[in-house]
């Protein structure tokens, strides 16, 4: 809860793989009260994704909400933010009636539109097909359903009453699309209408109010993107490595790139641009990992999958135990990878193990491979990087952040706070609250927490177990 406090507040909200987290922040970007519910992540085969969305969307948020308040203290503004796509079905009260599927689940793969021939996705945004695939299926599993909303808009509809998300999340649903609106006549052929799909609002801008108080209620966003805007990761050379359930890589850059495999956007700020893009070794796979290496984390999680927040709360284990050069190699690839090889076949294996091999020596290959994926798209990008710039739920894990400074022979700038997803949606409710004019006054809220190193021997070490990383895995 919070203390009392002056001036303005607003609160972010980040619905995230296995728990929605909310921070409260003061106008200088103060920390000022903070909470997790957790919710279960169903993965009943490598393939498929989902959440209950009753609870992980719209539950979820309201205690998040409820928790990081205090009554007749001052609330200004409220965004929520979260991973893209998803979807939902829901009934006229807003209460999903189906599965909320999530990136990478099979029920995405789009359909061929008998109108094109095609798969059905708009060229320029095959990375996230998703979305169409997502609504084909909705509609055939309840049609005629009041509405089919992502998790954004289930949040944003029990919280004000308004299922509304931004440009930014409209834009993840390219091949829906029509000059920025619904495809009227796409959606047609889907057997859906407009008026089923949430509102879309610009970026930053309010799109109703918090039921029961006067705050700003901001279109629903995209979790990565608060991420970015609050990280401090601006300059070419700089590295946003995301270290959630899904392992997000942002390169900074000056000019534009095109890479295989990768994906190039513009950046917030003007005049530079980010490649990379989103990986399934995050910490869904390093999580999971732990949990056969050391049992259940002291935190409730999803089953089978581990609980892939990240949050092992061992910022005191040592960073790095056992042998440098007794290390096997782990192809981190649970459920297939993303960026770069968008291949949904392959599948994790370990390389060079023995039976000398302990548990502190797997548990480093584990987090070995998530700065391997990190140091082959700058490869593949031909970047030149000067430092990583870490957030998310895995930063709490030193030996993580360690490994990763080893394997990318980068320095790592893990930032202060670690919901940066939350804490850049806090800055959007400002904006949404006319209490900021520019996404760009977000870096002053940019806190670096504790620098991290790489060490000269482990790094050769791991520099040799790169190599054979990238032998071992598919050609790019």
């Amino acid at each position: 809860m919070m203390t009392a406090v002056s001036g303005s507040v607003t609160v972010g909200i980040d619905i995230g793989t296995t728990a929605v987290k909310a921070v409260a922040v003061d106008d200088s970007g103060g920390v000022l009260a903070r909470s997790r519910i957790p919710h279960r992540l169903f993965s009943g085969a490598p393939d498929l994704l989902e959440h209950d969305a009753s609870r992980a969307w719209r539950r979820g948020p309201l205690q998040a909400l409820a928790a990081v308040r205090t009554a007749g203290e001052p609330l200004d503004g409220v965004c929520v933010c979260s991973m893209v796509p998803s979807l939902t079905a829901v009934d006229v009260r807003g209460r999903p009636v189906t599965p909320g599927l999530l990136y990478g689940d099979a029920r995405g793969r789009a359909e061929p539109d008998p109108a094109t021939g095609g798969s059905g996705t708009a060229k320029g945004s095959d990375v996230l097909p998703d979305s169409e695939g997502f609504l084909r299926w909705a509609a055939a599993e309840a049609p005629g359903a009041h509405g089919y909303w992502p998790a954004q808009a289930v949040a944003n509809f029990a919280l004000g009453g308004v299922a509304a998300i931004d440009s930014g999340v409209a834009m993840m649903s390219a091949s829906l699309l029509s000059a920025g609106q619904w495809d009227v006549d796409k959606l047609k052929r889907i057997g859906v209408d407009a008026s089923q799909l949430p509102m879309i609002v610009p970026m930053g801008s309010r799109a109703g109010t918090v039921t029961g108080t006067a705050a700003a209620l901001a279109g629903g966003t995209v979790d990565a993107l608060c991420d970015q805007i609050v990280s401090g990761a601006d300059n070419a050379g700089d590295v946003l490595v995301i270290c959630g359930a899904t392992l997000i890589v942002w390169a900074v850059v000056d000019e534009w790139v095109d890479a295989p495999g990768l994906w190039t956007v513009p950046h917030t700020v003007a005049g530079k641009v980010l490649v990379g893009g989103p990986s399934n070794a995050g910490a869904l796979f390093v999580d999971w990992a732990r949990s056969l290496l050391h049992g259940p984390r002291r935190r409730p999680g999803p089953r089978p999958a581990g609980r892939p927040d990240g949050e092992g709360h061992d910022a005191g284990q040592a960073p790095r135990r056992g042998n440098p050069d007794r290390v096997p190699v782990w192809m981190p690839y649970l459920r297939g990878e993303r960026t770069p090889y968008h291949d949904t076949t392959l599948r994790s294996s370990l390389h060079g193990l023995d039976i000398t091999h302990d548990a502190d020596a797997l548990e480093r290959a584990a987090f070995e491979a998530t700065g391997f994926v990190v140091r082959h798209m700058l490869d593949l990008g031909r970047i030149k990087a000067r430092r990583i710039v870490a957030s998310g739920g895995g930063t709490r894990v030193t030996p993580w952040m360690q490994a990763m400074a080893d394997a990318s022979g980068l320095p790592v700038d893990v930032v202060a706070v670690h919901e940066g997803a939350a804490y850049g949606a806090a800055f959007m409710a400002r904006l949404a609250a006319g209490l900021e004019h520019s996404l760009d006054d977000a870096g002053r809220w940019a806190r670096t927490g504790y620098r991290v190193e790489p060490d000269a021997v482990w790094q050769e070490a791991a520099d040799k177990r790169y190599t054979r990383f990238r032998s071992l895995g598919p050609t790019h």
